[in-house]
């Protein structure tokens, strides 16, 4: 009946759904947010007169000002522009009730660049004893693909289909007991929302998980990208680092790297590579590290265009003009 039903009609092609690409699959980009590139990228459009909204050319020139020589094609710092840090800080603040920090958050080439880098803190150099990383089945490939990459060790858990795709702890319990003869488990990663799954992991079962990531000393990795792509009524997306912070003083010491991107939800725009991290709970001698990384692998000359999306992350998706 599908196939009858998709021969007779008059399509002139396939729309793949299966990658998340908004804007191939008919989503208009948001006006604002392209605004500020172009303003951005060539500050001279500003003197047109109204060619474009003021409340754009207001937030390309804190950007500017934020950049070397005032253009968004100056060397930038490793971790990204200062100002747009400040505004993916005032986003989660907003979002989750408790205060982030500016010096917690680095950018990225949307939130796949990011999680590479986390992996690649958990690395070790010892090839008898790799490096583990706790990954859920079903899942977006790129977790896969990068421990292949890194030549470390795939620990699968299944999500519980039967239960809307929530995750079962007697399942952790049992894929990282199967793992120690193999490798140092040093991650667990959560996609929530669920990639490809959909679910949404209500706050009871994301403080299970933590939990279990306490006791076994392991990372949290939280890819929460499709946090705005909710759309059961009454459902509401709750994040790891608010229900983190709802414990108490005793999780102070676990650390949980959560991304986001510019790739989903309002505004689409995965073309353009802009994401964040943030790291909660990491020791100083851990994010100094990191930022030698980031020095090293990215020498910065590329970080001023997910600079300028990702300040968008905060400024229009989550604060548009009013």
């Amino acid at each position: 009946f599908v196939i009858k039903a998709v021969v007779s009609t008059q399509s002139t092609g396939v729309i793949k759904a299966n990658i998340g690409d908004a804007h191939a699959m008919g989503q208009k980009p948001i006006s604002f947010v392209r605004e500020v590139i172009a303003l951005a990228t060539c500050p001279s459009l500003m003197e047109k007169p109204g060619a474009f909204s003021q409340d754009a050319i207001e937030r390309a020139r804190e950007i500017l000002g934020s950049t070397g020589g005032g253009s968004v094609g100056a060397y930038t710092n490793s971790v990204g522009i200062a100002t747009v840090l400040e505004h993916v800080a005032e986003y989660i603040t907003k979002r989750d009730g408790y205060p982030a920090n500016p010096g917690d958050i680095f950018l990225g080439t949307g939130a796949s660049g990011c999680i590479k880098n986390i992996m690649k803190l958990c690395l070790t150099m010892d090839a008898d004893n790799k490096p583990g990383f706790m990954i859920p089945i079903p899942q977006y490939p790129l977790y896969s693909a990068c421990t292949a990459e890194f030549n470390a060790h795939l620990i699968s858990y299944y999500m519980d289909e039967g239960n809307n795709w929530t995750l079962d702890i007697s399942e952790l319990e049992r894929a990282y007991e199967a793992a120690l003869d193999s490798c140092i488990p040093r991650a667990i990663c959560i996609i929530n929302p669920g990639n490809p799954t959909g679910q949404n992991i209500p706050p009871e079962n994301i403080a299970q998980i933590i939990r279990f990531a306490h006791e076994k000393q392991l990372l949290i990795m939280a890819d929460e990208v499709y946090q705005d792509n909710i759309w059961m009524e009454g459902d509401k997306f709750t994040s790891f680092k608010k229900v983190l912070r709802s414990l108490g003083p005793s999780f102070d010491d676990q650390p949980l790297a959560s991304f986001h991107s510019t790739s989903k939800g309002f505004m689409g725009e995965c073309g353009l590579r802009g994401g964040y991290c943030e790291m909660t709970n990491f020791p100083e001698d851990v994010k100094a590290m990191l930022l030698k990384l980031l020095s090293a692998s990215w020498w910065c000359s590329w970080t001023s265009w997910p600079s300028s999306t990702c300040s968008l992350l905060s400024g229009t998706a989550q604060d548009l003009p009013k």
